[in-house]
């Protein structure tokens, strides 16, 4: 039935052949997509490492008071100047 020579042998390779590289474009857009979206998490968690801010989806990143980045040191230093 399946002989060297054979249509059915050609077509049944044939097949074989055309599912792997269906399977291995598949598996290759599935990783893809979690690189791609790793790759955005971790960016994403990069700009959120500020304890001020945080993300709004409508605002984008917003101040959680609505006003500039208070510097800790420089007050300290303004006050230890004033004593």
């Amino acid at each position: 039935m399946y002989g060297a020579d054979g249509t059915d042998t050609f077509w049944l390779d044939f097949t074989n052949i055309a599912l792997g590289l269906v399977t291995l474009v598949c598996v290759i857009v599935v990783a893809a997509g979690v690189v791609r979206e790793l790759g955005h998490r971790f960016a994403r968690a990069r700009r959120l490492a500020d304890d001020h801010a945080f993300h709004s989806p409508e605002l984008g990143v917003t101040m959680a008071d609505g006003g500039e980045r208070i510097d800790r040191e420089r007050i300290d230093r303004e006050r230890a100047d004033r004593k």
